[in-house]
């Protein structure tokens, strides 16, 4: 596919499917969700091209891939909020932080902590959406649900962090262990004790492979069994 087309932020893609999973199980699952999942894909494959468009101005580039995602995103989300009418009051929820995402792509500077985190929330916010979806009116079971999803999304953050950008820098690398302790002392105040299971193999990731010589590639590929573990663990835990 040419460029602008498909997203090159690999780590987007668990952000993407596992709230969704959370929010979607814990409640019912129904067709409707269908069609969200589709709509939230789109909303994804249109913001990417979107920012990069900000961040660089090349409508050459991005154009195209703009006009398409948003040509399907309409008709999508006019049924979705046909289907179910009360799902508009989410949307103010992302507005935020989208313009957060836009500001640091206007400056250039995607990889800014406070950018990854607006990115992780608004990620995480699907939760309540599909859950809404669902039926489900345990609000207290999906506030639990969005609050491990930044719990773990925010620790990759940390320990990408230390694979790529920061790693060399021991200080770095101290906190993201500290990151991955504290969220484990978190955990056993707030969520089922199964959760731990995933969570301290997370620690032992976050300690271990910023010391070896993994590939970006290959860290990648187990970030992707780790999100399985993840949502696996949650999704029977809850």
């Amino acid at each position: 596919m040419k460029k602008g087309y498909i997203p090159n932020q690999h780590g987007a893609w668990a952000m993407l499917l596992i709230p969704f999973l959370f929010g979607m199980f814990a409640a019912k699952p129904n067709g409707v969700h269908a069609l969200l999942f589709l709509g939230w894909l789109l909303v994804y494959l249109f913001s990417f091209p979107f920012l990069q468009w900000i961040r660089t101005q090349k409508w050459q580039v991005y154009g195209k891939p703009l006009l398409l995602y948003g040509g399907l995103l309409i008709p999508v989300a006019v049924s979705l909020l046909l289907a179910r009418p009360v799902l508009w009051k989410w949307i103010p929820w992302f507005i935020p932080l989208f313009i957060v995402n836009c500001y640091y792509a206007k400056k250039k500077r995607e990889r800014a902590f406070l950018n990854d985190l607006a990115a992780v929330i608004q990620f995480s916010l699907i939760v309540f959406v599909a859950y809404h979806v669902g039926g489900g009116d345990n609000w207290t079971l999906a506030t639990e649900l969005f609050g491990l999803s930044i719990l773990y999304f925010t620790g990759t953050i940390f320990y990408v962090k230390t694979i790529i950008r920061e790693k060399n820098n021991v200080a770095f690398y101290r906190f993201s262990i500290g990151y991955h302790v504290v969220s484990i002392a978190i955990a056993l105040i707030l969520f089922p004790p199964g959760i731990l299971i995933p969570l301290f193999l997370l620690l032992l990731r976050a300690i271990w492979f910023p010391r070896t010589k993994i590939t970006v590639k290959r860290s990648g590929m187990l970030e992707i069994a780790f999100s399985l573990i993840m949502a696996i663990t949650a999704l029977s835990v809850f």
